[in-house]
């Protein structure tokens, strides 16, 4: 297993200045902001291995979680060069919600493990070599986009790791387990695309509470949701634009939402006609 440290800036992400965070390059050198590093994990009994990426944050700094709100940029993996790679599944812990301002951002401060469930090619006491490319955005009174380089060899059986196990088990409660009772969407469509409603009849998770809603699609711009309570049900509305501005039909069981709050996280995909 070996760590790496940010090695350098992407000028090309330089298309994301915010004026009202400030992209920018910093005289800040990025091993002085986030140190990224490789958890080699262990292999289960099932054959899957469990793995992680550690990021430890200089103090004050943020990085994004997938759906990163409408200040920031998703985290990106490039798996290219690893051994024995056969498909990766990112598990993505409870992130938590910021204002800067007056933007809200979806992310994680101080030391954080991203775990990776690799189900290898060739399964059995087949070591797997992790080449990775990790994008990220970070933040303080400005942003910077980076890119490092990681790689690990992942032995058989490996260690269990505390921290990855930690991270796996705060990640966001399915919604049958969080005591969701139903989910239903109004589709409706504006000039450029459609109009999500959401309801979601479930448990306060405190008294503020934020909705994030993703689509397979990642070429299609959601909006930032609004949620309030109306009696038991929590409501959200969100615009959906694609690239050709047009509406477009809405596979409803493919919706992701994820309702954040003091009370954790509840993860729900799909939703029924209202």
């Amino acid at each position: 297993m070996s760590g790496a440290y940010i090695k350098s800036l992407l000028a090309a992400l330089a298309l994301f200045l915010l004026p009202a965070i400030g992209w920018a390059q910093s005289p800040v050198l990025p091993e002085d902001i986030a140190k990224v590093s490789i958890l080699p994990g262990w292999r289960t009994n099932d054959g899957r291995h469990l793995a992680g990426v550690r990021i430890e944050l200089a103090k004050g700094w943020k990085t994004y979680w997938r759906a990163p709100g409408e200040a920031g940029i998703p985290p990106q993996f490039n798996w290219s060069g690893s051994k024995n790679l056969g498909s990766v599944k990112i598990i993505w812990p409870t992130p938590n919600v910021y204002h800067i301002n007056g933007i809200r951002s979806i992310g994680y401060d101080g030391d954080i493990v991203i775990p990776i469930e690799i189900t290898p090619r060739r399964k059995g006491n087949w070591p797997i070599t992790l080449r990775a490319k990790l994008e990220i955005g970070v933040c303080e009174d400005i942003c910077i986009p980076i890119s490092v380089k990681l790689s690990g060899d992942l032995s058989v059986p490996g260690v269990v790791d505390d921290a990855i196990n930690k991270s796996i088990q705060n990640q966001p409660v399915d919604g049958r387990k969080a005591g969701v009772k139903s989910v239903t969407c109004q589709v409706d469509p504006i000039s450029d695309g459609l109009r999500l409603t959401t309801q979601i009849d479930m448990p306060r998770l405190g008294q503020a509470e934020y909705v994030v809603v993703e689509l397979p699609d990642k070429s299609i711009w959601v909006s930032q949701p609004n949620a309030k309570r109306q009696g038991g049900r929590l409501v959200a509305r969100a615009d959906l634009v694609p690239a050709n501005a047009q509406p477009f039909l809405l596979d409803r069981s493919q919706v992701r939402i994820t309702v954040l709050g003091a009370g954790g996280a509840v993860d729900i995909l799909g939703c029924g006609a209202s």
